[in-house]
């Protein structure tokens, strides 16, 4: 399996860039996550989402709705749209498994959806 580098060690990635185990996580994973999808710096605004998306799966092992997300972390509607474009980019960054059958999709190429599997 792929390594990816950050500032404490190396962690394992699959093909698409997504954690092998979701314990290797922490706020410099999450950087060079950010990086290797072509982001600049992680912000506060940006990691609160970060940290958000993790909580929720710990809790329901599911993703939440996007506007749930901004309204739980008090920041404009669309906060992980503006901060990530895709949310899918999120959920990567957050460390967590990729969901298999599942995707985001655009029509403007701003505002994401998600699509389940038919």
């Amino acid at each position: 399996m792929p390594q990816l580098t950050y500032a404490g060690g190396s962690v394992e990635i699959d093909d698409q860039g997504y954690l092998v185990n979701l314990a290797d996580w922490n706020e410099d994973v999450a950087q060079a996550v950010a990086t290797r999808e072509g982001m600049d710096q992680l912000d506060e605004a940006m990691l609160e989402v970060i940290r958000f998306l993790r909580s929720y799966y710990q809790k329901f092992n599911a993703f939440p709705i996007l506007n749930y997300v901004c309204k739980n972390i008090h920041q404009p509607r669309n906060c992980v749209s503006d901060e990530f474009i895709n949310p899918e980019k999120a959920w990567k960054i957050a460390g967590l498994p990729k969901m298999e059958g599942f995707h985001f999709i655009s029509t403007d190429g701003r505002h994401y959806v998600m699509e389940a599997p038919s």
